[in-house]
């Protein structure tokens, strides 16, 4: 009789332990969900702000690709250099001197538009339209300064060519041309024109000077 109200208490004493080591354990697992929340959030946040510095461009990528678009500002071209197709050469005016001739040569562009001619053309005797060439071709002569011409359609341009003595050179063999062939500025096309006279056959004796080209049919004086 004396041990039946001894029961009761332990009973509730191991309830109140049992309820007592649920709660510390309920504790404990929330305090380990919470240190490593932040744990993983900490390692989550590296390829997070990766991603994002990849998905935005750099400071640089619109100036680049602005520049990478426009396009440079396009100079006008002028009209094209005159060729040998789209020229004609004649003998304009002439004058004799003691020992040298001057004579004119007229470049017209027969051509339907403009074109540019500048520099020096290149002047030599020659057997004939597409023969072989007689003696040296003609030096450059600075007295005309070179610049660009423009010459319309049936304009018209010109070279001074002065013809000395051949006679008068040491050591020329003299021999007779009846043609002189024209190499435009810029063109290896040609041109030919008749014109007679006596030249040094060896090459070493250049015998005619030309001028660079300048505008309009010219003038031998």
């Amino acid at each position: 009789m004396t041990s039946a109200p001894l029961i009761a208490p332990r009973k509730r004493t191991t309830a109140a332990l049992a309820g007592a080591c649920g709660l510390i354990m309920a504790c404990l697992l929330i305090t380990a969900c919470s240190t490593a929340g932040p744990g993983q959030a900490a390692a989550r946040s590296p390829a997070g702000a990766a991603g994002s510095a990849a998905s935005r461009p750099s400071s640089a990528a619109p100036s680049t690709g602005t520049q990478a678009g426009s396009s440079p500002a396009s100079t006008p071209a002028g009209p094209p250099g005159c060729l040998a197709s789209g020229l004609q050469a004649q003998l304009g005016a002439a004058q004799g001197t003691a020992g040298t001739i001057y004579q004119v040569i007229v470049l017209t562009n027969t051509s339907a538009s403009s074109c540019t001619l500048q520099g020096y053309p290149g002047v030599s005797f020659v057997t004939g339209p597409g023969g072989h060439e007689i003696g040296a071709p003609a030096t450059r002569n600075p007295a005309v300064a070179v610049t660009q011409l423009t010459v319309p359609a049936g304009g018209k341009a010109n070279v001074l060519l002065a013809v000395h003595d051949a006679g008068a050179f040491g050591g020329c063999r003299l021999t007779s041309a009846d043609w002189l062939r024209i190499y435009p500025p810029g063109d290896y096309g040609s041109l030919y024109v008749q014109y007679k006279a006596q030249t040094c056959a060896n090459r070493a004796k250049s015998i005619m000077t030309v001028t660079a080209v300048a505008a309009g049919a010219g003038s031998a004086s």
